[in-house]
């Protein structure tokens, strides 16, 4: 195995791994990002209340996108071990 394999593994590893996470990570910033807003206009500063939206809408965003995170990862799984042989020699 060369060093230009191991790189280009761990690049497409990396980039698998933004790209399946990023949708939740996303939208968790973008509602927390919003019950911010509202706790700053509404000056209600309530610790707990940031929590529940943010874990509600991560929870969303993964029934939402996990079939297409599932197929990314099965893809990338589908790669590694059918390119096998050639990572050994």
């Amino acid at each position: 195995m060369t060093d230009a394999t191991v790189v280009s593994l761990a690049r497409d590893a990396v980039l698998t791994i933004l790209l399946v996470a990023g949708p939740a990570l996303l939208i968790g910033m973008l509602v927390g990002l919003l019950v911010s807003i509202f706790q700053a206009t509404t000056q209600i500063q309530e610790q707990t209340l940031t929590f529940i939206p943010k874990i509600v809408a991560v929870l969303v965003s993964i029934v939402i996108f996990g079939p297409w995170m599932i197929r990314q990862l099965v893809d990338f799984a589908d790669r590694l071990l059918s390119n096998l042989p050639s990572y050994i020699m």
